[in-house]
Parts: structure tokens; C-alpha cells; sequence
């Protein structure tokens, strides 16, 4: 349906109101007792299979639980495999071999027949692709964990790295949070090796071309010559690490159990993500922990924590978004109209100023000391790990509630922001100045996600941030961050998007950043911008972006449009004055068409982004409150007639 096709405004206005209404009163119904919102959390298939290595590696297979878990899982997972055998990284995507390879040994590790036709086709799938050798780094790790493949497979990654001074090529502050999380306690079993207990003794020998122990197993390179260069060091410490003192190596271990302690994050888990808590429980087993001691048991849990377990199917979550889920969900409320002074947002409020982060210096105080902690993390708690996105966009909607009680908060929050931006004046998402590329050659680098450099969408929120509290551009921060976006721009021009699919998400981000700090509308940059977005909306009116737009190559493709992409595009656009084109009608008509359970719009593509070309997610809340946002503010600006956004996002 288009405004044309409707018999009058009111019709049209009636129906808009009603959507909203009926969205609106959906997401407060789901609202928790306490105040907050959290949906689900979904990666690819690799994280639950992971979860059932890991139980494997525990030799916790025949109790009760351990069925009936694995039977969910193994449900979830055949449901997820594509039809040419293999499983993708993103709904409807490509064959990724790690993926496969993961699926087909967890399936295996249920007890599923190899010669079972879904896992012949699996099978075929690996062994067209070169076989098992060709994993990722982080899957021949689990390999060689269960004693499948040699440890030669793997790069070296001496424990020792716990010792190396900050100004050396490598250390802990030089890669991203989510790295040092992951590999902190992978240095722990490097160094031991432990064998899986795999009580039912899988092997997997039948992925491989040649006999697993005959394979070659190729490093990263990259193609370069810095890359040449570290696979050298590689080999390098393969044939030294053998004679490192034994001291040292106890002494390593100990600073990196002490690292991870430090860091347990209580039953939220290590860093707040599944490999880093995996890793921690299978480190503190490798280090002989009883099963009943506190660290043990609380590292347990917080993986546990992850399931989401229905009648027929379960599954594992990276990570929970709650923090991110509410505040998000607090501002489509403020655009639909719900009362900052109500129930429903005092509670959310309440749980959001009980969430911030004020004594804990976390690792971001490596690049940044002096710094005061004020900020919010993405889970419920992750104290060592603020997150600049999350702390931008709560005070973005703790200042429009307008209440004085937040102003310490906020107050916090905007000296912690300002003091994190980088020297290019773009903002990181957990760390300032993370930006040794040099790093993303070494051959444990295989997944090109080892840093937290600046990026386009956090920048453009800490942006819009500043604007909305009232800096303006003469404020050293707001002009260096106004360089950065000017300077991301894209060729044709969009901007990237980092955390979100793709260039739609980078691009609305942008826009709503400059509208807030008063670019002008007409300059070439922004109309750039809204030629872009005009261009790529579909036929049917909305806009969609495949996860393979992260490949050069495929920056084009589009499988269908989705309702939380045309919402970005949408709120791009009307951030910019585009509230009364045509783009912008056909997209709201795009939105009122597509079926709705409630406060959901139906969306299977994935639209998240773990890390590009490798991790990919599906917010489960981003077809709720983002088709919400997008509606309420369309109408609050027609009835308004001012068509332009006077906050910043």
C-alpha cells in the first residue's frame, strides 16, 4: 500500500497510529518487572556447537540434562543446515567451512550416524572445499584439543606473551577487548594442551584429504610480506618455545590465571561472550580446578546462562544485549510517544542508573590513564568493559527524559566519552588509539578481528551525543569527529558500518550525527548521502543489505528488504529533511504492509555484525523497536510540520 492508494489522510494517519499503538503497548508489555527489555541473542551455528565441544571436552555427555540439551541442539542445528549440505554464517548465506566442519563433529558428538544422508551431504560439502586443514584458527584449535589434529596446525602462541612489556610489537593493550578475553585463557591451554576427555572417542579423520597428522596446514599470510614475516617468527618460536625457562612459564600462567580472575565478571562471564567464558572454564579444567571450586563453578554458570532452551529446539547465545536492548527500546518509546515521566520509563531509568559503571578502571585505562570510569556496558554487568556505543546512546535517551536525577550520570558519561576518542578523532567501541593494523597479519589472526580501531557509526553516536547535551562545533571533540566522518566517507556516498548491516546502518548513523550538529542539510556530504539511500531502496519500498556486502566485491548484494534496515534508512532520511519525499512515504508504506506478531516485524536475514566476514548476529529486538522509531517519529514530524529531528538520534 502507498499514500496514493489510500482514500484520504486520515485513513492513512488512522492506520499509522493504530501500528503504532499497537507496537508501542507490545514492546512496554515486554518490558521486565525491574524495568529492563532484553531479547534474544543469535549468532551462526558455531556457538552451539561450541557448547556441545564443550561438554564433550568436560565428558559431561550422559546425564539427563546432557541429553536432552543435545537433543534440542542437535534439532536446532539440522534445521540450520543449508541444502547444499553446509552451514552458513548468516541466514541464507554461503558454505563457511569452519562452520561445517564445527556442526558436522557436533552433530557427530550427539550421536549422530555419519552415514546419516544430512551429514553425507555435510561431509561432501568439507571435503569439496579441501577438507578439515582448511579451518580457521579458533577451529583447529578445537581440534587439536580433542587430539584430532597435531598442535602444529596451530600458530604459536607461547603463554610467555603475559610477560612482554607494553611497548613491545605485541601485548594485551594493543589488541581489542574481546581478543585479550578470548586469548588470555587460550594461552593457558596452549601452554598445558589438555586433552578433551570425549568420552565417546569421535574422531573426525574422515574430513580430511590425507590423514590428519600427514596434512598441511596453511598459516595467514595475507598475501603480504609483513604477513611472510610474522609466519616466519612463527616458525621461529615453534622450534625455540620448547626450551623457554620453566619458571617464566609458571610465572606466565600465574599472571594470566590472575588476569582472568580479575576479570570473572561473576556469573556474566569473562568479557561478558561465549569463546572467552568457554575458554576460561576449559582453562581452569586444564589447570586441574576441582569442579566445586567457586571460580570453576562460577565460570560454569555464566556459559550456562547463555541457553535459550524451547519445547523442541535450544541453542546458544554469544553474549546477552540488555543494556543495549533497553536503551534502544527507551528511545523508539520516546518516539511513539510514551511519558518520560510514566512508569514504564522511570523503571527502565531506574535500571539503567543501577547499571552504570563508576568504580571499576577498566583495561580501556591502558591508553587513557587519568581517565575517570562513567559509562555502560553492553550486558548486565561487564564492568571492565564499558562500551562507548552503549554509553552514548543511554545518555542520548537518559537526557531526553529530562530528569535531574540523571545529570551526575550523564555528566560522567560525556567526560568518559570525550576523554576515549582517538587522536583521528573517531571513537573505538571499547578502547582508544586500538589501531595496530600490523597485527592483523600474525597467522592467530586469521579472522581479521584482533583490534578495535575508530569507527563510522560509534563516532557518529558519540557525535551526536555531544550535540544533543549542546557542544557545539567549535568544541575541539565535535570538529575532529566531524573531520572523521567527512574523511569515511565512501566514493559513492554511504559510510560503513561496523556493528550493523551494512552501509544502510553506517549511513543513517552518520546522517542523524550531522543533522544533530547542524550540517547543513544542502551540503555535498550529506546530499551525497540521501542519493545514496534513494538509490538503494528496493521496489517494494524498503531497504535490505545482505551480511555479503562486508566482501568488496559484494558491497551490491541484497537477498529481500528487512524491516530494521528500511527503519535505518528512514530515520537517516528524515534526520536530513527528507520527511515529506517519496522515498520516505513508500518506505513507511513498507513498513505498515509487512506481517507483525505484536511489536515484532517479521525478519529472518541477519542484520548484525559480530565481526565482518567471520561472526554474524541477529538482534532479535532490532524488528521491534527500530520499525517503531522510525514510524512514531515519521508521524510526529508530519503532525508537527517541521520536518527536521532536533535530538541526535
Amino acid at each position: 500500500m502507498t499514500i496514493r492508494a489510500v482514500a484520504g489522510l486520515d485513513l492513512w494517519v488512522q492506520e499509522l497510529d493504530d501500528v503504532i499503538k499497537d507496537a508501542r503497548d507490545s514492546l512496554i508489555s515486554r518490558q521486565r518487572d525491574d524495568g529492563h527489555w532484553i531479547f534474544e541473542f543469535e549468532a551462526d551455528a558455531t556457538i552451539s556447537s561450541e557448547y556441545v565441544m564443550l561438554r564433550h571436552f568436560l565428558g559431561e555427555v550422559d546425564d539427563a540434562f546432557s541429553r536432552e540439551i543435545e537433543g534440542k541442539i542437535g534439532r536446532y542445528l539440522r534445521a540450520r543446515q543449508s541444502e547444499d549440505g553446509s552451514w552458513p554464517l548468516f541466514h541464507a548465506g554461503d558454505m563457511d567451512i569452519s562452520a561445517t566442519v564445527k556442526a558436522y563433529f557436533a552433530l557427530k558428538l550427539i550421536g549422530d550416524d555419519p552415514d546419516a544422508p544430512h551429514m553425507r551431504k555435510a561431509r561432501a560439502a568439507i571435503l569439496a572445499r579441501g577438507g578439515a586443514a582448511n579451518v580457521n584458527v579458533f577451529a583447529r584449535i578445537t581440534l587439536a584439543l580433542f587430539g584430532l589434529v597435531p598442535w602444529r596446525a596451530v600458530p604459536n602462541m607461547p603463554v610467555e606473551i603475559m610477560l612482554l612489556p607494553r611497548p613491545s610489537p605485541f601485548h594485551l593493550e594493543k589488541i581489542s577487548y574481546w581478543s585479550r578475553t578470548v586469548v588470555v585463557p587460550l594461552l593457558i591451554l596452549y601452554a598445558l594442551k589438555p586433552q578433551a576427555r570425549n568420552p565417546r572417542g569421535v574422531r573426525l579423520d574422515e574430513l580430511f584429504i590425507n590423514h590428519p597428522d600427514e596434512e598441511r596446514y596453511p598459516l595467514n599470510a595475507n598475501g603480504t610480506t609483513v604477513g611472510s614475516f610474522f609466519v616466519g617468527v612463527d616458525r621461529v618460536l615453534g622450534a625455540i618455545e620448547p626450551h623457554f625457562p620453566k619458571g617464566a612459564r609458571q610465572y606466565a600462567i600465574k599472571r594470566a590465571i590472575d588476569f582472568i580472575v580479575a576479570r570473572l565478571n561473576g556469573e556474566e562471564g569473562l568479557g561478558g561472550i561465549f569463546p572467552a567464558m568457554a575458554n576460561t572454564v576449559m582453562a581452569f579444567e586444564a589447570l586441574g580446578y576441582p569442579r566445586n571450586h567457586a571460580h570453576a563453578v562460577t565460570a560454569r554458570r555464566a556459559v550456562d546462562r547463555l541457553l535459550i532452551v524451547r519445547d523442541e529446539e535450544a541453542y546458544c547465545q554469544p553474549c546477552v544485549s540488555p543494556v543495549w536492548d533497553t536503551c534502544l527500546a527507551m528511545h523508539a518509546l520516546l518516539e511513539a510517544g510514551e511519558d518520560p515521566a510514566g512508569s514504564s520509563f522511570s523503571k527502565a531509568t531506574d535500571w539503567i542508573l543501577e547499571r552504570e559503571i563508576t568504580d571499576v578502571v577498566g583495561d580501556w585505562s591502558w591508553k587513557r590513564p587519568g581517565l575517570k570510569p562513567g559509562g555502560w556496558a553492553f550486558q548486565y554487568w561487564n564492568d571492565y568493559y564499558p562500551d562507548v556505543d552503549d554509553t552514548a546512546v543511554v545518555v542520548l535517551a537518559l537526557d531526553r527524559a529530562d530528569e535531574e536525577r540523571t545529570l551526575p550520570a550523564i555528566r560522567r558519561a560525556t567526560d568518559w566519552v570525550v576523554g576515549m576518542q582517538s587522536s583521528n578523532g573517531g571513537w573505538g567501541a571499547f578502547d582508544a588509539e586500538n589501531q595496530y593494523n600490523y597485527l592483523n597479519n600474525i597467522p592467530f589472526a586469521d579472522h581479521g578481528a584482533l583490534l578495535d580501531p575508530p569507527t563510522v557509526d560509534v563516532s557518529a553516536r558519540c557525535l551526536s551525543m555531544l550535540a544533543q547535551l549542546g557542544y557545539g562545533k567549535d568544541h575541539r571533540a565535535v570538529r575532529r569527529a566531524i573531520s572523521f566522518l567527512q574523511r569515511e566517507q565512501e566514493p559513492d556516498g554511504s559510510w560503513h558500518g561496523r556493528w550493523g548491516v551494512n552501509y544502510v546502518y553506517g549511513t543513517w548513523s552518520a546522517l542523524s550525527a550531522l543533522n544533530a550538529i547542524g550540517v547543513d542539510h544542502s551540503s555535498l556530504m550529506v546530499r551525497r548521502a540521501v542519493n545514496w539511500l534513494k538509490s538503494r531502496q528496493r521496489p517494494d519500498g524498503g531497504w535490505g543489505e545482505d551480511c555479503a556486502t562486508y566482501w568488496e566485491h559484494r558491497r551490491d548484494e541484497i537477498k529481500a528488504s528487512t524491516p530494521s534496515q528500511t527503519a535505518w534508512a528512514l530515520i537517516g532520511l528524515m534526520a536530513v529533511g527528507e520527511v515529506h519525499s517519496e522515498a520516505v512515504r513508500r518506505g513507511v508504506a513498507y513498513l505498515l504492509a509487512q506481517p507483525r506478531d505484536g511489536c515484532k516485524w517479521r525478519e529472518d536475514l541477519y542484520t548484525g555484525i559480530g565481526f565482518p566476514r567471520v561472526f554474524y548476529l541477529r538482534y532479535d529486538g532490532y524488528s521491534a523497536y527500530f520499525p517503531l522509531w522510525a514510524l512514531a517519529r515519521y508521524r510526529n514530524l508530519i503532525a508537527s510540520n517541521q520536518g527536521h529531528v532536533s535530538h541526535g538520534m
